[in-house]
C-alpha cells in the first residue's frame, strides 16, 4: 500500500479563520433566482416567495457570505429596476445571458433572503453601463439609516432598518471581451479609483472588491492586475480572483491535480499586489477576493444550444451534474484557499443553487444536495480557529496539464479555545488506497470525534432528480488515533475529513 506522512505543527498558523472564506454566488442567471431560491407558488415558499426547502440546505452547506446580483448580469443592471412595488417594475433584456429579467426579486427582497440564511450579502455595482452615481444612490439606498431620499425610499419600500452592506465589489470581470462594456486595464483601474474614492468619502469602513484578471488564462494576467493596482491600491482592500475547472478528455490525473493552478493563481496575483504596493511604498497589503471558483463544464455549455435567440425568463442554463470526481477537486481547492487564507480572506463558491451549484431544485418539487455540497458543507462547519499549514511526505505522479502532483494533499483547523482541531485531505490516485500517519502530538488531541469520507467505485457517479441520494459522506474506516499519531486509510479518488477533541 502506498504510504504518506503528515505533521501538524501548531506553530505553523496561516491565520486566523475568516468566516468568509465559506461564501457563495447568486447571480440572476438561468434558475438559479427564478425557480432556484425564488418560486412563490412552491409549497415551501413564504410571503416573501422564497423556498424555505433551499433557505434549510443553503443553512447546512454553511455559506457565510452571498455575492450578488453577478457575475456578467452586473454589467447591464439597473438597480433601480429591482426596488418598489413588484407590480410596478420593468421587465429588461439581460445581454449577459441573452435573457428576460422581471426583476422580481431585487436588493430589498435578496437582503432578506440573506438574513433568512444567515448569510453576509456583499454586493456588486454595475461599472459596465454605468459608473460612480449608479454606485453611490445604491450605497445610500442600502446603507444610510434615514433622511436622505434614497433611504427614505428604502424605509418606504418596507425595509426599515439600513442594509448595512460591507463588501463591495467594483464591477465584474472588466478584463473580459464577453462582458458589457469591457474595457482596458488603464480605462478600469481609473474609473474603479474613482468609484473606490467616492464610496469610501461615504463611509470609509467600507471592504471594496477591485477586479482582477477573469482567470490566469488571459492573455493579460499579471500585467491587468498590476496597471489596475497601480490606479486604485490606495482606495480598494481586495483584488478578485476567478477560476473554474473541468476534466478535459478524459485526463481525469490532470483535473485531480487541478489545485496546483489555482495555487499558481493566488501566488501570481499576490507578488504582483506585493510589487505594487512596494512600488508605492505603501504599508498596506492587499488581500484576495476569489469571489468565483467552482466546476464548471464550460466548453460543454459553449458546444450547446443554450442560449437561443429567444428572449425567454429564467431558461436552464449551466445547469453541470456533478460527479464524486468533481466534488473531491472541488474540496481540495477548498484545501487550497485555506493554505492561503493568510492573503485569500474571502472566497465565494459560484454559483449557489442550479447554476452549477451544490444546490438543485426542480419547479414543485424536490430540492437536493449535489456531490459538491458534501465537502463544502463539512469544511465549513468543522473549520474553527486558526489554519494550519501541514508538512506532507507523499510520493508524486505526472500530470500532462500541471507536471508533477503530489498523491496526498491536505490543510488542518485549531480552535485552541475549544480544545479541537479537524484535518481535511485528498487522495489524487486513481487505483490506491494511502495509508496516512499524521504527527498531532502537538496538538494534545486524544479522541476522534468525526471521520467521513466522499468516495465511490464509480468516481463518475452522480446525484440526479431521479436519484437524489445516489453519492452521500461514508465513514472514513479504520480513523485510529493513539498517543498523538493519526492514521487513517483513504480510498482512492476521495477526500476526507478527520475532527478530533
Amino acid at each position: 500500500m502506498v504510504t504518506a506522512e503528515i505533521v501538524i505543527d501548531p506553530a505553523a498558523v496561516v491565520a486566523p479563520i475568516d468566516r468568509r472564506i465559506f461564501g457563495s454566488f447568486v447571480e440572476h442567471l438561468g434558475r438559479c433566482v427564478y425557480d432556484g431560491i425564488y418560486e412563490p407558488t412552491h409549497p415551501t415558499a413564504n410571503d416573501d416567495g422564497f423556498r424555505l426547502d433551499v433557505v434549510d440546505l443553503v443553512k447546512e452547506l454553511g455559506s457565510t457570505t452571498v455575492r450578488y446580483p453577478g457575475g456578467n448580469f452586473v454589467s447591464g443592471y439597473r438597480w433601480e429596476d429591482g426596488v418598489g412595488p413588484r407590480e410596478s417594475r420593468p421587465v429588461r433584456r439581460d445581454l449577459a445571458w441573452h435573457t428576460l429579467e422581471t426583476n422580481q426579486v431585487g436588493t430589498d427582497e435578496f437582503a432578506r433572503w440573506c438574513a433568512l440564511t444567515g448569510s453576509e450579502l456583499m454586493l456588486a455595482v454595475n461599472l459596465g453601463t454605468r459608473g460612480i452615481e449608479a454606485a453611490l444612490d445604491l450605497l445610500e439606498y442600502t446603507n444610510h439609516p434615514s433622511g436622505t431620499a434614497l433611504s427614505d425610499q428604502r424605509i418606504a419600500n418596507g425595509s426599515v432598518e439600513p442594509h448595512n452592506v460591507r463588501m463591495w465589489c467594483l464591477g465584474n470581470e472588466m478584463d473580459g471581451p464577453w462582458q458589457t462594456g469591457y474595457m482596458t486595464a488603464d480605462d478600469y483601474g481609473k474609473l474603479a479609483a474613482r468609484t473606490a474614492q467616492a464610496m469610501k468619502a461615504a463611509d470609509k469602513t467600507l471592504e471594496l472588491v477591485v477586479c482582477g484578471s477573469s482567470g490566469s488564462n488571459m492573455a493579460t494576467f499579471g500585467d491587468w492586475e498590476r496597471t489596475v493596482l497601480e490606479h486604485s491600491y490606495e482606495h480598494v482592500d481586495f483584488i478578485s480572483c476567478h477560476a473554474y475547472y473541468q476534466e478535459y478528455g478524459g485526463d481525469l490525473g490532470s483535473f485531480l491535480a487541478s489545485s496546483l493552478d489555482m495555487q499558481y493563481f493566488i501566488e501570481t496575483v499576490v507578488s504582483t499586489a506585493d510589487h505594487v504596493g512596494n512600488k508605492l511604498r505603501s504599508a498596506k497589503k492587499i488581500k484576495l477576493s476569489f469571489d468565483e471558483w467552482n466546476i464548471w463544464y464550460l466548453e460543454e455549455h459553449q458546444q450547446s444550444d443554450e442560449i437561443s435567440d429567444e428572449w425567454l425568463v429564467a431558461p436552464r442554463q449551466l445547469e453541470d451534474v456533478y460527479s464524486v470526481a468533481d466534488a473531491v477537486v472541488l474540496g481540495n481547492l477548498l484545501i487550497t484557499l485555506l493554505k492561503n487564507h493568510d492573503r485569500v480572506a474571502s472566497a465565494s463558491l459560484a454559483q449557489l443553487v442550479n447554476v452549477i451549484a451544490p444546490i438543485r431544485t426542480e419547479p414543485g418539487g424536490a430540492a437536493w444536495r449535489q456531490t459538491t455540497f458534501f465537502p463544502f458543507s463539512v469544511t465549513s462547519r468543522l473549520a474553527r480557529g486558526e489554519v494550519i499549514a501541514p508538512r506532507i511526505h507523499v510520493d508524486t505522479y505526472s500530470t500532462k496539464r500541471h507536471g508533477d502532483a503530489p498523491l496526498v494533499d491536505s490543510v488542518a483547523t485549531v480552535d485552541r479555545d475549544a480544545g479541537t482541531a479537524a484535518v481535511f485531505l485528498v487522495n489524487r490516485s486513481q487505483t490506491e488506497s494511502i495509508e496516512v500517519t499524521i504527527d498531532l502530538s502537538g496538538l494534545a488531541m486524544s479522541t476522534v470525534t468525526e471521520a467521513v469520507s466522499l468516495h465511490d467505485d464509480d468516481v463518475y457517479a452522480r446525484n440526479t432528480a431521479d436519484d437524489q441520494n445516489r453519492v452521500g459522506l461514508v465513514d472514513l474506516e479504520g480513523a485510529e488515533l493513539s498517543d498523538g499519531r493519526l492514521t487513517v486509510t483513504l480510498p482512492p479518488v476521495s477526500w476526507s475529513a478527520v475532527a478530533l477533541a
